[in-house]
């Protein structure tokens, strides 16, 4: 694992010494303890989703052995913004913790994108369209290029382009992608269709279980029969389009009368609902709607 770090482009280490193209960053480790109220999350945080599980397990080990790692902050006005450790800082909260140890940085905003960026992919804890949307947002903030950004988080300048193109997929597709429900090769050729037709399409990779390969190979079936202005005699996957189009539409229309997500599992025609609830009383709402009689 520590050679993987030391392979990652400056590293943390490095930006927070690093004074290139930006304010020169305070090198003092002197490491501090602080009421866990007083601190904030960064607005540099790439990650939107946090595992609830892997917050506990760490809870766990934090109760056991304490914060072995501090955190690093910026101090702002009254309270502390995160530039790395919101993970440990969450999980110290659900352990119970009133004071953490911290290191107090002076920062720029876009070193503090940065730093947050690298802590968490040398974690491997962002999900692609997370990845994806940080190293835009250096991109566009701060005018930085691909090759720049190639150095400091130590990935090629290819690898950074085909991460920056999974944001030219439609929200759904973003979303399956962000959950897991599709791999980055599987999706990657949906990319040559309309995006109108990208939902469609990832929803029919995932249901047929198709690998990256077959994938490809399908999705070029869709253009090649697009050319021709017809479908294929065997296997129509315009008419799989359509389909797929009208569950999409039938569980658009469940949301919204429930108000809640909704997957709706169709096997032409046979299948199952599932409706997430997320407590006791979205539970008790949901069975009202659903066991409602009307007059």
């Amino acid at each position: 694992m520590a050679t993987k770090r030391s392979a990652l482009g400056k590293g943390l280490g490095a930006l927070l010494q690093d004074s290139s193209n930006a304010t020169p960053v305070e090198t003092g480790n002197s490491v501090i303890e602080i009421d866990i109220n007083q601190i904030e999350p960064g607005m540099g945080q790439p990650r939107k989703v946090f595992d609830q599980e892997k917050i506990q397990a760490l809870a766990d080990s934090i109760k056991e052995h304490g914060i072995i790692q501090p955190i690093v902050v910026k101090k702002e006005g009254l309270v502390y913004r995160i530039i790395a450790g919101e993970r440990r800082w969450r999980a110290a909260r659900v352990a119970g913790l009133k004071k953490v140890p911290v290191i107090e940085r002076e920062a720029t905003n876009q070193q503090i994108v940065e730093m947050a960026l690298i802590e968490n992919i040398q974690r491997e804890d962002l999900n692609p369209i997370e990845e994806a949307n940080a190293y835009a947002r250096l991109i566009q903030e701060y005018k930085m290029t691909q090759e720049k950004l190639s150095s400091i988080v130590g990935k090629s300048r290819s690898n950074i382009a085909n991460m920056l193109r999974l944001l030219n997929f439609s929200e759904p597709v973003q979303e399956m992608l962000s959950t897991g429900e599709i791999t980055i090769g599987q999706a990657r050729p949906i990319l040559a269709l309309s995006e109108e037709n990208h939902a469609s399409v990832a929803q029919i990779i995932v249901d047929k279980g198709m690998n990256a390969r077959q994938a490809e190979a399908y999705v070029k079936k869709i253009v090649e029969a697009s050319k021709k202005g017809a479908t294929e005699p065997t296997e129509d996957p315009e008419k799989e389009i359509f389909y797929q189009r009208e569950i999409e539409y039938m569980q658009q229309r469940l949301r919204t009368a429930l108000g809640t997500k909704v997957k709706l599992d169709d096997r032409q025609g046979k299948g199952k609902i599932v409706i997430e609830y997320y407590s006791k009383d979205e539970r008790e709402r949901l069975l009202e709607i659903l066991t409602e009689k009307k007059s």
